[in-house]
């Protein structure tokens, strides 16, 4: 996977040490709009918790478990994404959060584009995006870029204030994209 993607207003970059601070500014800043949907978030966090997740991001990456991007607006920090290995050979999935301040201008819906078209790039077969029924907004990408519904299953993690606990299994494929 190549370091940073896109360019223009939307850019996806690896995340780096000196990125810790500005990332737990970012989450404290939108505690309120991911708690509903985010289990890391509903004890609070810390700078640590910051620093720990920038850390865990270069050895997801040398071992091929996760592609973690810093997600940046003008080359503000916005959210985060990721490719992540957990849906077995030939597929990853995709995972994004932003500030509430970059909801509903199309930035998660780039970010997952540029994601999807890298994971092709380098010959993955599917690109799934999972979403709680309940999460509208999240659900919008997908269906934006393509995305089919193909199946409706019991959350992997513990539920969250804003899920319903149902999750909705979107992918795309190569000959579909």
């Amino acid at each position: 996977m190549r370091a940073q993607l896109g360019s223009g207003e939307v850019t996806l970059r690896r995340w780096r040490e000196s990125d810790a601070g500005a990332l737990y500014e970012v989450v404290v800043e939108s505690i309120d709009h991911l708690r509903p949907w985010m289990a890391w978030v509903a004890d609070g966090y810390t700078p640590q918790a910051a620093a720990d997740f920038v850390t865990s991001t270069a050895e997801d990456w040398a071992r091929g478990a996760a592609y973690n991007y810093a997600i940046f607006v003008s080359g503000r920090l916005a959210g985060a994404t990721s490719l992540m290995a957990r849906i077995g050979p030939g597929g990853l999935e995709i995972g994004y959060w932003l500030h509430p301040a970059y909801v509903g201008v199309g930035v998660a819906t780039r970010a997952a584009s540029l994601l999807t078209a890298e994971a092709f790039r380098q010959g993955v077969r599917r690109v799934e995006i999972v979403t709680d029924v309940a999460n509208l907004r999240s659900a919008a990408v997908p269906k934006r870029l393509g995305f089919v519904e193909v199946e409706r299953r019991p959350p992997q993690e513990p539920l969250t204030p804003g899920e319903d606990g149902l999750d909705v299994v979107w992918r795309l494929t190569p000959d579909r994209g």
